[in-house]
């Protein structure tokens, strides 16, 4: 489970922005997480649920996840396409001369603050 792992490292950050922005408490984070980037997002949560609380900072925060579609674009033909149900071959020409353009995003979004 690496998601422990990316959780460690959002805390981190997470904990630098709120130093450099004058911030004592985190009632939520929202994270873009891309469709095929292998992290699990219920395992993510998990893993925030039990880190977060042992924070300060942190404590009793939600972790909220927006999914971001994989989509991919064929060299050959020019067009997009979803990667999860056709995966590296292009639906419309059947090129492999393919690539990721988005959906292996981690990336924190928002940190929001108590009002």
């Amino acid at each position: 489970m690496h998601e422990l792992g990316i959780v460690f490292y959002i805390i981190r950050d997470v904990k630098q922005a709120a130093e450099e922005n004058g911030v004592s408490r985190v009632s939520a984070l929202v994270m873009n997480i891309g469709e095929v980037s292998t992290v699990v997002p219920e395992y993510l949560i998990d893993c925030w649920r039990w880190a977060a609380d042992k924070e300060d900072l942190l404590r009793g925060s939600e972790l909220r996840i927006n999914t971001i579609p994989a989509v991919t674009f064929c060299e050959t033909c020019g067009k997009e396409y979803e990667t999860v149900p056709n995966g590296k071959t292009c639906p419309f020409c059947g090129s492999g001369n393919t690539w990721l353009l988005r959906g292996n995003e981690v990336e924190i979004k928002e940190i929001e603050v108590p009002s």
